[in-house]
């Protein structure tokens, strides 16, 4: 009896044996196909305001916050399709925790270079690539995420594509419905055509900038006509030491008196421009120079702002950054900016 015992939990434990390695193996496999990412900054600033108005007092402010939680996840399904979900947190903006991003991609890849996107997403309205701390105006009024549907052509040389989503803002008397497109033509120069020069330049359209997530904030009610959008940028750099960065944004024309909370009674036509030079003379430090600008955009941002920043690696993937932004708005307020980041990416 106690023989046959012996025998039935050796092949109980060998069945288990059995199971455990191809449930490992299927995990490992899995783990192959996962890549999990992340960021977390933490920043000290220091505003000074100092008003055109003599009967407002001006203003200093300081505070040091945890700017940012970000974590990543892409999983490769299978060769033509994947997942995309970023978590984000930020704070004072987005407590708890905000799914920031979460779509499907389906490619062609070698079959084909059509790829259809669906899910929450920054739609391409725009690119924003810059070299500082703070985000450059152009963003802040152009940058635009959705639940939308993505299809495009891709290569090496070209991404053109078409979004479509329906916005939180409407025309009156206009039904809820998709109805807002973004159209997005990229052009990037393919790798080793022109010895260490990279480059890319491109054009996006949005059927109502109203949308962006910028503009939609300020708008109290329904539009009497929609108004589009256009973006246009230029990013390059050569031999990975000098960098550019130049990007317009503007709506193609105005809105009707009273729909932005900040147009004063005057038809405005919200415009921003950013334009970056960066140097990294080594492979830990880089210095940039910014100027940006607005117009008929109030005193949500400056009419016009100088900035310069440096960013130095401390370690790998651990960088230490420092910025002064210098802005006069469109009323004649005036504002200095200075910001320290401390950053860690894995």
């Amino acid at each position: 009896m106690k023989k046959i015992f012996k025998i039935g939990l050796c092949l109980i434990a060998g069945w288990a044996f059995n199971i455990s390695s191809v449930y490992a193996e299927d995990l490992l496999k899995w783990a192959e196909r996962i890549n999990i990412s992340g960021v977390v900054e933490v920043e000290a600033a220091h505003e000074s305001m100092d008003f055109s108005d003599p009967g407002e007092s001006d203003t200093d402010s300081s505070d040091i916050a945890l700017a940012t939680v970000e974590l990543g996840i892409d999983a490769e399904i299978n060769k033509h399709v994947s997942g995309h979900v970023v978590l984000l947190w930020e704070e004072d903006d987005t407590e708890p925790v905000d799914i920031d991003e979460g779509y499907i991609t389906i490619s062609g890849e070698d079959v084909v270079p059509l790829y259809l996107s669906a899910g929450k997403m920054y739609v391409p309205f725009g690119s924003f690539g810059s070299h500082f701390i703070s985000d450059p105006i152009t963003l802040e009024i152009g940058e635009t995420r959705e639940s939308a549907i993505r299809a495009g052509f891709a290569n090496d040389m070209f991404d053109i594509s078409l979004s479509l989503f329906n916005g939180d803002i409407d025309e009156i008397n206009d039904d809820d419905k998709i109805s807002t497109f973004v159209g997005s033509a990229v052009f990037t120069l393919p790798e080793g055509a022109l010895p260490d020069l990279a480059l890319s330049f491109g054009l996006s359209y949005i059927s109502n900038m109203a949308d962006t997530d910028g503009i939609s904030g300020e708008i109290s009610g329904p539009l009497t006509d929609s108004v589009g959008g256009l973006g246009i940028f230029l990013s390059a750099s050569y031999m990975e030491t000098f960098f550019i960065e130049a990007e317009y944004i503007s709506a193609t024309d105005r809105f009707a008196v009273g729909e932005l909370g900040f147009d004063n009674g005057i038809s405005y036509k919200p415009k921003a421009y950013n334009l970056e030079f960066a140097w990294a003379p080594n492979d830990a430090l880089e210095l940039a120079v910014r100027y940006e600008g607005s117009d008929d955009l109030g005193t949500l941002m400056p009419e016009k702002q100088f900035g310069i920043a440096a960013s130095y690696n401390l370690c790998k993937n651990t960088s230490i950054g420092l910025e002064f932004m210098s802005g006069e708005y469109e009323n004649g307020d005036e504002r200095d900016l200075i910001t320290t980041q401390l950053v860690i990416e894995f």
